[in-house]
């Protein structure tokens, strides 16, 4: 069975970068011990958009819809203390998830020399 990959793509104005990159990097960990979880890239535009990818790979599509219905919730809410429980405002302006199996990867050859 091949891997599935979700790629969301995030339209983040300028001014929200940095909130949007802080927010990533303080819910880290929180997809890492999901079942079936792959691998997680966070891609920085560096030209000609204002869109960030949100790159994770699953084992299967059902693994990524269990993490969606499970985990996924559970790093998507208000921070503990935060005040009234109101929700931060969305660093995007406006998401797409995009959806691809994996038919062909390579990696980096390992050399002979030692």
């Amino acid at each position: 069975m091949a891997s599935v990959v979700k790629i969301n793509v995030l339209t983040v104005p300028a001014e929200q970068r940095e909130v949007l990159e802080k927010r990533f990097a303080a819910r880290a960990g929180s997809v890492e011990n999901s079942d079936g979880f792959e691998w997680f890239e966070l891609l920085r535009p560096l030209e000609g958009t204002d869109q960030y990818l949100v790159y994770t790979r699953w084992r299967s599509e059902a693994d990524f819809e269990a993490w969606m219905a499970g985990s996924m919730r559970g790093a998507h809410k208000p921070a503990e203390g935060a005040q009234g429980g109101e929700q931060p405002k969305p660093a995007a302006t406006g998401s797409t998830l995009w959806s691809f199996e994996v038919v062909q990867s390579a990696g980096p050859k390992q050399s002979d020399e030692g």
